[in-house]
This record gives structure tokens, sequence and C-alpha cells, in this order.
């Protein structure tokens, strides 16, 4: 651990953040029932609904109408501040999904046995595998050695509609980068985390049924993936890798031979990050390279 030593405290009280666009009433019911059905003391929920009209909800379940669609990292924002300033609350906030399901009962007591054990842990990502076929997409692994999906270990970043997040985390680093609108937010919030001491796990056994889905069925995916990409390094990185981690991307991009609209948007996207504001900047400690790099993930890939 890089930070401050952290004594072991509460975490008991578990809150789950849920963002909708109204558009899947059936599968969001099927969720917060899930969520109501988890072992232990119950969950506070709040859905966001980004930008539309929420159906109707189970009574107790929190309730936030934007008149505008801000994105996924900033709807989630709202959602944390629903539990008071950086979600304090609660000790715990659940981030899922709206056509997710938790598969099992026991989740949210294996979340709060896991931060009860170890002060140190910030972020536990789950394992997302499509209801149908129980497979797990190797992009929903959060390491470069995704082969075996049910091999629990410590990553460096996690998923941001299967997670749990202690919000002593929100505290010291702040939440999620709202301008990002769609992609690598969790990324963004991953590293600063683990740059204040934080840790971060995958856990195998906390699991979210969710449909197999390809990232790309968002239209603003390439741009978005691109321009955030470059916005992370810019944000992040100390000075030297500022360049490297999105050339690497560039290569790697071109490599994969991606369709003539989606190289359009995606190189469009990649000069909007070096072009446009990205916000604050915090450049990690080099220590944190270094963490991360024994890890299995240095910050230039």
């Amino acid at each position: 651990m890089t930070g401050a030593a952290r004594t072991p405290g509460s975490a008991g009280t578990v809150g789950a953040v849920v963002l909708t666009m109204g558009n899947r009433p059936a599968e969001l019911r099927a969720l917060l029932d899930s969520v109501a059905a988890q072992h232990g003391d119950p969950i506070e929920i709040v859905v966001v609904g980004n930008g539309s009209p929420l159906p109707e909800l189970p009574e107790g379940v929190r309730t936030v109408e934007l008149p505008e669609n801000v994105g996924i990292p900033a709807g989630r924002n709202v959602g944390i501040e629903a539990f008071g300033p950086g979600g304090t609350e609660v000790d715990v906030l659940l981030f899922l999904d709206d056509d997710g399901l938790l598969a099992h009962p026991d989740t949210a007591e294996l979340c709060r046995e896991a931060f009860a054990k170890d002060p140190e842990l910030g972020i536990i990502s789950f394992r997302i595998a499509d209801p149908d076929t129980g497979e797990t997409q190797r992009r929903h692994v959060p390491r470069l050695r995704a082969a075996d999906p049910l091999r629990s270990s410590r990553v460096t970043t996690f998923l941001g509609g299967a997670n749990a997040v202690r919000t002593k985390v929100f505290d010291e680093v702040g939440g999620l980068p709202g301008d990002f609108f769609y992609a690598h937010e969790e990324t963004d919030l991953a590293w600063r985390a683990l740059d204040a001491g934080w840790l971060i796990d995958y856990r195998s056994d906390m699991v979210l049924f969710h449909p197999t889905t390809a990232p790309a069925r968002h239209a603003v995916y390439h741009r978005m993936v691109a321009r955030n990409r470059v916005w992370l390094a810019r944000r992040n990185l100390p000075a030297p890798l500022v360049v490297v981690y999105p050339a690497v991307w560039f290569l790697l991009t071109l490599a994969r031979r991606p369709s003539r609209p989606a190289l359009r948007a995606w190189l469009g996207g990649f000069r909007e990050g070096w072009a446009s504001p990205c916000g604050p900047r915090r450049p990690m400690k080099w220590r944190t390279v270094w963490r991360l790099t024994r890890l299995g993930r240095p910050p230039v890939i």
C-alpha cells in the first residue's frame, strides 16, 4: 500500500445506484427485485432517470429524474449524491446496469465481508456473465490476462455497471469524471484510487447476469473511446507517459483494422482529446506507475 495506513471500519451499510434511460422497464424491475432479495440488511436503492421519465418502481426506491441525458459518469455521480455528499449515508455503494441481474442472493454479504476484512480494499469489480450461456466476455475481465474469468485477482480497473465502491474512496479522490460522458470513466477513478493507496479486486464469485452485447452498439463509442483515452493520459499520467499511452493505443487501433467509418470517428475523437479541455490534471506518483506494472497492467496499454 502506498497511502497512509487505514484502520478497519464499518462496511455494513450498503446502497445501490442504478442509471436508466427508461427503455427497459421489465429488466429494471427484475434487477431491483434481485437487489431486494439480497441477504442481510435491506439495501437502499436510488434509480436515476438519465433524461427520461421513470416507470413505476417498488415502494421505498429513491428516484431522481434528470431533464436531459448527462452521460453515464455524471448520471452515476447524481446517484452517489442522492446518498448524501460523496454517498456518506452508506459505507458501500453498488453500481448496477439497469438490464443486469444479481445472480446470487449473497453478493451484498460477500461485499460487506470483503470490505470489513480488508480496510485497504476500495473497489470490487463483479464478474459479468451471460444469463443463458454463463459465459463471460473477455472484455469484461478487467486485466490483460483474461483467459480465465473464474480466477479472482487484484486488478487496476473495474467494470462500470457491476461493481461495489467503498464511499470513503469518493471522499478521498472525488467521483467519476462527468465530462467523459461514456467510456473509460472507471479507469480514471481507478487510477486516482490506486494513487491514493486503495486496492481493487476482481471477484469471480460476485456475478451480475447481463446479456452479451458489443460495446460498439453505442453510436458515440469510437469517438468517446479515443477522446477519453487521451484525456486519461493528460489528467493522470506523469509527463513522459502522457504521449506514450495514447500512442500505443493509436497503433493498437490501426492494427485491429477498424472499418473506415469507425476509424474516421476514432481519429476525430483522438484529435478532440488533445484539443479540448480534459479537466484537472493530477499526475500519479511514479510509485503508482510501478504498482500498476506489478499488477500486470503498466499505464502504457
